[in-house]
C-alpha cells in the first residue's frame, strides 16, 4: 500500500514585485494553511516523508504543516521537480520515490495537484483550491506503479469555516 497527500500552497501575495518563486503567503494562506493542518492531524497516517516546491509560498505552507503536525524536519526535502504547474513531473517524481516510503506528503501547486488528483484519484475535483489536501491511497508495492487508487479524503479551507 502507497498514500500519496498532495497539499497546494496556501493563497499567495501579489503586493510585492518579486518573481514567481519569491511570492509570499497572504495571511488568508497562512491562516489557512494552520486550519487545515490541524483539521488533518486527527486522521492523519504515518507519514514517512516529505517534499516540498522551492517556491516559497510551497515551503511556507509546508513549514506550517510540519510544525503543526509536529514532523520531523529531518524528514524533509526541498524538490525541484515539484515546481510543476501541469502534473508531468510531479507525476514523474511520484513515480520515482524510493520504495521502502510508503507513506509520503507533497506541497506545490495547480493546476498540477488538480490534474494529478483526478488522474489517480477516484473522486473527480474541478479545482483543488489554495492550501487544499488530497490524501490518495494506492494498492501497490512499488511507486513506479502508481496509477489509478483511491481518495482517502478532501480536506479544504472553505469545509472549515463553517
Amino acid at each position: 500500500m502507497k498514500t500519496l497527500i498532495l497539499v497546494r500552497h496556501g493563497k499567495s501575495s501579489w503586493e510585492y514585485e518579486v518573481g514567481d518563486k519569491d511570492r509570499p503567503l497572504k495571511e488568508r494562506g497562512i491562516n489557512d494553511a494552520r486550519k487545515v493542518a490541524k483539521a488533518f492531524q486527527f486522521s492523519m497516517p504515518e507519514i514517512n516523508a516529505v517534499f516540498s516546491s522551492p517556491a516559497n509560498r510551497a515551503l511556507h505552507t509546508c513549514l506550517i504543516f510540519l510544525r503543526t503536525l509536529d514532523f520531523p524536519f529531518e524528514n524533509f526535502r526541498l524538490e525541484n521537480n515539484l515546481y510543476d504547474f501541469s502534473g508531468e513531473s510531479v507525476m514523474t517524481f511520484v513515480q520515482g520515490l524510493d520504495n521502502s516510503l510508503d507513506t509520503v506528503m507533497i506541497f506545490g501547486h495547480n493546476y498540477a495537484f488538480t490534474n494529478v488528483a483526478n488522474q489517480w484519484g477516484s473522486e473527480a475535483v474541478g479545482n483543488v483550491p489554495t492550501s487544499g489536501l488530497v490524501h490518495l491511497e494506492f494498492d501497490i508495492d512499488s511507486w513506479d506503479q502508481v496509477s489509478g487508487g483511491t481518495t482517502k479524503k478532501m480536506l479544504f479551507p472553505k469545509q472549515l469555516n463553517q
